[in-house]
């Protein structure tokens, strides 16, 4: 979750297994779907990417495996082997995994693919709250629950977070707007009510500010995406000997 994501999704390989549980869920505490989400989210398929950050899910191993967030799944009692044997041989790393990997169970996500697609396809979170309202599954009544609690600041920021993070074509340039996301998100009220309502206090009562949709405005936004001053802009950290 969160940072552990940061860490796993630009490896080549990743391995999901029945303990896996993957989920960014900073919406709930007033932050923004960060490490590299805006890169990794919008390139899952279809609208799963939009669906996790406004809801904050959890997907298991085998909804990791579905949405290409891993690339192989194995039962846990395999780790230690294939940790071992690619001790000894890293060359051979995908053949061994691929050897390993087993067909997990269906990925529950996958029957809801078309829903995701559909009530979550737009860019604009006002639309994608108002199809899920219109909607008379009890799937999307959960699941407008789960959005309307989160920040909606924080909504906002990932919808448009996304659409420009899918459009680039440069990790680093990714990183650097999401530099200036958290340098404006963790300023921002929001940021410590949710850590408040969710870490501190734990009554899951956050008071957002503004408190619905409406109220974050396509100027709000522009403030928030701005680039920062040329001296606090984020840079790569150079390669030793480069």
């Amino acid at each position: 979750m969160g940072g552990g994501v940061g860490i796993s999704q630009p490896a080549k390989y990743r391995v999901a297994t029945e303990n896996t549980l993957f989920a960014m869920p900073e919406g709930a505490i007033g932050l923004f779907p960060d490490v590299g989400a805006g890169w990794y989210l919008p390139r899952l398929p279809g609208r799963t990417g939009a669906f996790m950050a406004l809801t904050g899910a959890r997907l298991g191993g085998a909804e990791c495996l579905w949405a290409g967030l891993a690339t192989h799944y194995l039962p846990s009692e395999r780790l230690a082997e294939a940790k071992a044997r690619i001790a000894r041989a890293p060359g051979e790393t995908a053949a061994i995994l691929d050897e390993l990997s087993i067909e997990p169970l269906p990925a529950r996500i996958a029957g809801n693919a078309e829903r995701i697609d559909r009530l979550f396809a737009s860019d604009s979170l006002e639309e994608i709250v108002a199809a899920l309202e219109a909607d008379p599954s009890e799937w999307a009544a959960k699941e407008h629950k789960a959005v309307v609690t989160k920040c909606p600041t924080t909504a906002k920021v990932a919808l448009r977070e996304f659409a420009e993070g899918a459009a680039r074509s440069d990790f680093a340039e990714e990183m650097r707007a999401e530099y200036r996301l958290a340098a404006r998100m963790m300023m921002r009220p929001d940021f410590a009510e949710g850590v408040r309502a969710v870490l501190i206090d734990k009554d899951n009562a956050p008071r957002w500010n503004p408190p619905v949709p409406a109220g974050v405005t396509p100027e709000m936004l522009d403030e928030i995406f701005a680039p920062l001053p040329e001296n606090e802009e984020w840079t790569p950290f150079p390669t030793p000997g480069l």
